[in-house]
């Protein structure tokens, strides 16, 4: 099922996608589970919030090897791992805000895993059972300061800098799915998951033997080749088939 977060009368709330409609929750489903409140809301008419807002924003770089020649990154054994702040985050249709300290500003688009219990020394046999469901992200990147810098953390972490949602899909089964972004409406990455060189039950286990992993959070599993700079005035989106679109306007 799609479970989405959203504004309700000025308030947070959780509710399961039904055709056009919203079953709204009575509270947060990894607490309460899924007992409805008996109400339904047209989509049309909420404001989606970002899904989930974890303890900390997980990613993982040089994940498709494509897109690390197109960075001229040397590929790891491991996955490498690297954080983006949860005040980067933002929901679907809220704007990505191009700051002044860099030049070039990139999309970057990403299955996301949303932790669903607390994960620690996990497995990979029993990794997917970790997981509440999945995701989109933007991985909005400094270009420039993410090779100025002596490490990534400034490039990455800007407000607005990560772009979640639109809902978690609880049913997804990673398996050659294709991910694509477009810039108005233009294709820039298009490739399959399945070119991942670590996939999701590895990346979990490995991430939650070097950190506990809490309900909520999120993992970011890289992005393809085809990077492209974004500018002001310009509509990202980001899909995932299976998931759905996530869409944001920059400013």
């Amino acid at each position: 099922m799609r479970v989405a977060r959203f504004s309700l009368n000025g308030e947070p709330k959780f509710g399961v996608l039904d055709g056009p409609e919203l079953v709204v929750l009575a509270g947060h489903p990894l607490v309460s589970g899924y007992e409805t409140t008996g109400q339904r809301v047209p989509l049309k008419e909420v404001k989606l919030l970002a899904p989930t807002i974890p303890s900390k924003v997980v990613c993982v770089g040089k994940n498709y090897a494509d897109h690390a020649s197109e960075l001229g990154l040397e590929l790891n054994g491991d996955p490498t791992i690297f954080f983006k702040p949860s005040s980067s985050i933002v929901g679907p249709g809220d704007p990505i805000v191009i700051p002044v300290q860099s030049d070039r500003i990139e999309l970057e688009v990403e299955l996301t895993v949303v932790i669903g219990q607390l994960a620690k020394n996990v497995s990979e046999e029993d990794a997917l059972d970790y997981v509440w469901g999945f995701t989109i992200a933007n991985d909005v990147t400094a270009r420039d300061l993410q090779f100025s810098d002596d490490q990534w953390a400034r490039s990455k972490a800007f407000d607005s800098f990560c772009p979640l949602g639109p809902w978690i899909e609880t049913d997804f089964v990673p398996d050659g799915q294709l991910l694509e972004s477009r810039i108005d409406g233009e294709t820039k990455q298009s490739a399959s998951i399945d070119l991942m060189l670590h996939d999701v039950p590895k990346i979990i286990s490995f991430v939650s033997h070097n950190m506990t992993l809490l309900p909520g959070d999120v993992i970011l599993t890289g992005t393809p080749a085809g990077i492209a700079q974004i500018r002001s005035g310009e509509i990202v989106e980001c899909e995932i088939e299976g998931i759905g679109t996530l869409l944001n306007p920059v400013i």
